[in-house]
């Protein structure tokens, strides 16, 4: 009868004792969803229309058809509400554009970086004399609470006595940007991803001087788990270094807005508002199944929407085109601002109709721009150049290295059409990108006048005219 109890106890104390709990990279696989907290903004995460966007929503929608699940976004506006999602396992990774501060690095797991940034003091342009550093700063410092900014404050801020700053969790960091721009605040701090993004709509976005350089943006996991996702994290990332699309995703989202010139900017804003309502009709009439707004972004880089401009080369009109393309698009006077449109609509979507189906968006556009400005035979010749050197010949980031090499007779001999300025259609994409994505900006808030259409058109051939 003992034997039977102890027996019986043994028995009881096993069923007790806890099951093994599934590690944290098969509990989501289990689940069928990584859930990702980031933050909502134009360099993050954002809702465009019906679809989102942002570069911490493709690493994230990538990662997770990688692990075959689906992907929950989880957005917050301000950064502690993330580490609180963080701490409560209500997201398995945060995804937010955040750098490794000492604090944060004492509380959670940073997986591998993906990006680099700066941190810039920044304040409107003609509000105060530049300060060259902080002891020359004669104005209130606000930055978003709880971010990297608030903490090298938090540190350094008792070196400087006469600093004003606080925090606030009021507005995001790019609300921070457009109230210095209105003269609300005085001066912020801003990641220099997000100060290249927004001085493209704010070109008065003045640089005082730069808070720190060369700061990691990584992915931040609760230290607490097990290691399988932190190991999973690190694998993504290196693959998607090593095939070169962490360097293609990143390009995409901010490989065209590095470059600011102030003068180019502030001139094409204000050519918004007072030439582009004039041809504005003309370009969402003859878009054709193009968006009528990169058409414009290719008129205005070609001509800066003058109808009766002309090149020492011959090419004339708001979309510069040759006489003999003109002759092919049907284009009677490449100085009738309608006509030229036209014709260079038809002609851009030859050109992406050119470009290899297999090449996907956004590369393919770009390509076709590249194309239309160079020439689709130099394009191929440096396509060709792209391979030979061992890198993709579809990928725009790649051949847009190769593209300059044209100038070189030692590359250029070996090719089919020669010399070409290869230099240009790099600037050229590049251009047009920040112009389209200024007209995106501003047509969706509604900041592009729309004015009856009154100007007065050319009559005859106009390409005799000098």
């Amino acid at each position: 009868m003992v034997r039977w109890l102890a027996l019986l106890a043994i028995l009881l104390l096993a069923g007790c004792a806890p099951q093994p709990q599934p590690d944290h990279l098969s509990e989501i696989k289990e689940r069928g969803v990584l859930r990702v907290g980031t933050l909502l903004g134009p360099t993050t995460y954002y809702h465009d229309l019906e679809s989102e966007g942002g570069l911490e929503y493709a690493l994230a929608a990538t990662f997770a058809e990688q692990l075959d699940v689906e992907l929950e976004v989880v957005s917050r506006y301000n950064v502690n509400d993330l580490f609180t999602l963080l701490d409560q396992a209500q997201v398995d990774v945060v995804a937010a554009g955040l750098d490794r501060t000492p604090r944060r690095d004492r509380r959670y797991r940073f997986g591998p970086p993906y990006q680099e940034v700066a941190q810039r003091l920044v304040y409107r342009q003609g509000s105060r004399d530049r300060p060259r550093d902080w002891s020359q700063v004669d104005g209130e410092v606000v930055v978003v609470a709880g971010s990297s900014h608030h903490d090298w404050l938090q540190r350094n801020g008792k070196n400087y006595p006469n600093l004003e700053w606080r925090a606030t969790n009021e507005h995001d960091a790019t609300e921070l940007l457009r109230s210095v721009i209105e003269g609300e605040i005085a001066f912020t701090i801003a990641d220099s991803n997000i100060l290249d993004m927004q001085r493209r709509y704010f070109p008065n976005i003045s640089v005082a001087f730069t808070v720190r350089e060369d700061l990691d943006i990584s992915w931040m996991l609760a230290p607490g788990r097990d290691g399988s996702l932190y190991a999973e994290v690190i694998r993504f990332f290196g693959e998607l270094r090593a095939s070169g699309e962490l360097a293609q995703l990143v390009d995409r989202h901010f490989g065209h807005v590095s470059q600011f010139n102030y003068v180019d900017t502030s001139f094409f804003i204000d050519a918004v508002q007072t030439t582009l309502p004039k041809y504005r009709d003309f370009f969402v009439e003859h878009s054709g199944r193009l968006d009528w707004r990169l058409l414009a972004a290719i008129s205005y880089q070609e001509s800066l929407w003058n109808p009766r401009a002309v090149s020492p080369t011959g090419v004339r009109g708001l979309m510069m085109l040759t006489l003999p393309t003109a002759e092919a698009m049907g284009v009677t006077s490449r100085l009738n601002p309608e006509e030229s449109i036209r014709g260079g609509a038809r002609y851009f979507e030859r050109m992406l109709d050119t470009i290899p189906a297999r090449i996907p968006e956004p590369d393919r556009t770009w390509f076709a721009l590249a194309a239309y400005n160079i020439g689709y035979g130099h394009l191929e010749d440096a396509r060709v150049l792209t391979e030979r050197q061992g890198a993709d010949p579809d990928r725009w980031i790649d051949v847009r290295k190769r593209l300059p090499l044209l100038r070189q007779k030692k590359y250029y001999r070996q090719t089919r059409y020669g010399f070409a300025r290869g230099d240009e259609p790099v600037r050229y994409v590049g251009n047009i990108r920040r112009y389209y994505d200024t007209l995106v900006w501003l047509d969706e808030r509604g900041r592009i006048p729309a004015q009856p259409l009154d100007i007065s058109l050319p009559t005859g051939s106009g390409d005799k005219a000098p």
